[in-house]
């Protein structure tokens, strides 16, 4: 019979191999990240897109599958798909020590493969604003000298500077306090995402930011996401104004972000103080 170990090693091949890095640093981060220690007791609900179902039973193995789980079924918040997580963290391309700013972090399973990725010489800033998800992640994180875990939203100030951040909430904009966080060749990645049905954002994307210089930043999108919505990081106006981007279907076409400009007529879609442009920084 298959070891446990076993499971979750197939798991993180199978995974990162969905997103292009097959036996690689990402492969080793989530062999060596035991999912199970995250999500609490089983039996676990599974998020099926139309609702969700029940695992037979507590065993751990069951979680070592691309599946969605539900950390509070009730408040739609679950640890999301692992193809998606491990497309998103190969985009970012984490090193050993680097500084990392995870917004979104629920009970702290991906906090944990990003400081896996980054090492003890590295950094992982978490911020949870659910009060009882920030507090099972500083449990659950607690053997990780360093990781600390903020009991607060990441859309409000402060936030240290930092390498890579990752958010796992939709905004309707690249926040400027989240720009501004970027050291140099800093990378942010989040959903950016339009209004959708009963309150929840709709499908848009994974927005990849990279600061190319001071005042340029590089963008594209990696993915389709739809993500709950990131608490103060929405404007209604700016919501509509994404889904008749998205309805376009060129999403594929970004590939700067101007900010304090007045957009021109290479413009995908704007918002107060910043632009998505089809053309490259110049």
């Amino acid at each position: 019979m298959a070891t446990l170990e076993t499971h979750r090693k197939f798991f993180a091949e199978l995974i990162t191999a969905k997103a292009g890095m097959p036996k690689s640093r990402l492969t080793s981060a989530f062999t060596a990240t035991p999912r199970e220690r995250y999500l609490g007791p089983g039996p676990w609900k599974i998020f099926t897109g139309r609702g969700y179902i029940s695992t037979p039973c507590d065993d751990p193995a069951l979680l070592y599958q691309d599946i969605v789980v539900a950390l509070e079924e009730e408040r739609g918040i679950n640890n999301g798909q692992p193809a998606l997580h491990a497309l998103c963290l190969a985009a970012l391309n984490l090193q050993e020590g680097e500084t990392v700013v995870h917004i979104g972090a629920g009970t702290g399973y991906y906090t944990a493969v990003m400081a896996e990725l980054v090492g003890r010489t590295g950094q992982v800033f978490a911020y949870e604003i659910e009060p009882d998800l920030a507090q099972r992640a500083s449990g659950t994180l607690a053997d990780l000298p360093h990781v600390t875990v903020y009991p607060r939203s990441g859309a409000e100030a402060p936030l240290p500077i930092c390498d890579v951040m990752y958010a796992n909430a939709g905004a309707t904009a690249p926040l400027d306090l989240w720009l501004d966080a970027l050291a140099p060749s800093g990378r942010l990645l989040f959903p950016l995402t339009p209004d959708g049905a009963r309150g929840m954002p709709g499908p848009g994307g994974m927005l990849l930011i990279t600061r190319a210089s001071e005042k340029s930043f590089d963008a594209r999108f990696i993915s389709p996401a739809a993500f709950i919505p990131c608490v103060g990081a929405r404007d209604e106006a700016t919501a509509r104004k994404l889904a008749e981007a998205f309805r376009r279907g060129d999403w594929a076409n970004v590939r700067s972000l101007r900010r304090q400009t007045v957009p021109d007529d290479t413009c995908w879609c704007s918002g107060n103080g910043w632009w998505l442009s089809t053309s490259d920084n110049r």
